[in-house]
């Protein structure tokens, strides 16, 4: 299948799984920012278009970078749903607290000789707290509503008008907790260890490396495939289509 320069990065990701490996070593964002056309993606990082289609078609049919097997786009929506809730909700359940209390660590025993550890532990705080919320608003409200749907029964109405509603304001979270990724790769050197590091704040920076990887695939499931999904199926139940 031939890579377009018009395709929406998040198309492409979800056509291909493992090419989200290629994109996370450019730095271009496919979750958050899968709607932008990879021409823009390119231009917006400097990188040079033709080179990145030849990456593109390059990349093997690995699963690998979903952290499983399966492929999502090929899912119901319930079955997404589900999948999301008990592998990236419950990692993050199980990651957020003790990444956390290694930031406290090693801000504790070296913010002194380096500040930004400290504002590291004021975001990743907030990261954290948003992020609970987060998830407790879509296992409560919108997954039920996703679920529904697919039982062809409307509900959505009743809760909040459509569900473009509550997928727009999880979107809008999903950016805010983008943003604070980026602003903890900055404050880290991109997670690479002072040459004196001790071995907790390694461990720190290898906890939040992989808590990135994990919440840009986790995202990229949620904005370029079940929310989408979801939209259509609203719209074909509406107009009778199914």
């Amino acid at each position: 299948m031939a890579i377009e320069a018009q395709q929406t990065v998040g198309e492409l990701v979800v056509e291909h799984p493992q090419r989200s490996r290629v994109f996370e070593a450019l730095g271009v964002d496919y979750c958050c920012g899968g709607k932008q056309t990879l021409e823009n993606a390119c231009h917006q990082r400097g990188l040079n278009l033709k080179h990145v289609i030849e990456l593109l078609g390059k990349s093997n049919a690995s699963q690998e970078a979903y952290g499983s097997s399966c492929d999502p786009s090929a899912m119901s929506l319930t079955a997404l749903a589900d999948h999301i809730q008990s592998m990236h909700h419950e990692y993050l359940r199980s990651e957020l607290p003790r990444t956390e209390q290694l930031v406290a660590k090693v801000a504790d025993a070296h913010g002194e000789r380096d500040p930004r550890l400290v504002r590291l532990v004021q975001v990743f705080a907030l990261f954290r707290e948003e992020l609970m919320m987060h998830m407790y608003k879509e296992e409560q409200v919108l997954f039920p509503i996703i679920r529904d749907l697919e039982l062809g029964s409307s509900t959505a109405a009743n809760h909040c008008g459509s569900i473009s509603n509550p997928i727009r304001q999880m979107e809008s979270e999903h950016d805010d907790a983008g943003v604070a990724l980026e602003v903890m790769r900055e404050l880290t050197d991109g997670y690479q260890a002072p040459e004196a590091a001790c071995n907790t704040h390694r461990a720190m920076l290898d906890a939040l490396e992989h808590l990135e990887r994990d919440m840009h695939t986790h995202v990229h499931k949620e904005n370029n495939i079940l929310f989408p999904s979801a939209i259509l199926l609203e719209t074909k139940l509406t107009r009778g289509q199914v």
